[in-house]
């Protein structure tokens, strides 16, 4: 996950969950991902289940089953939408039922 970041994002990206306020910058979004991993054991990323592309927009529906570092086990569904500037992503919102976070 980290290394999509710095692989895809453009230095001035963002990422918003739901209607939290976005967080900017790459190296923000490295730090913030840095530590979501470090709360948990594995992340294991389903295929994609659908994928819909419309010029520089993109929308995917991810699925992620999280380990925690006691076992137990959360599934993740989102939406990501995706802005794109030529070879990077601008924006990025993801969309998701915040209860299976906790």
């Amino acid at each position: 996950h980290v290394g999509a970041i710095e692989t895809f994002y453009a230095e001035d990206a963002s990422m918003q969950e739901n209607l939290s306020p976005p967080r900017v910058g790459k190296a923000v979004l490295i730090a913030h991902e840095t530590a979501a991993l470090a709360r948990v054991a594995s992340v294991h990323t389903h295929k994609v289940e659908t994928l819909l592309v419309d010029g520089d927009h993109v929308a995917i529906h991810w699925i992620f089953d999280f380990t925690l570092p006691d076992g137990s086990t959360r599934r993740f569904d989102e939406v990501a939408l995706q802005t794109w500037r030529g070879e990077e992503i601008l924006r990025e919102r993801f969309f998701y039922d915040p209860s299976t976070t906790r």
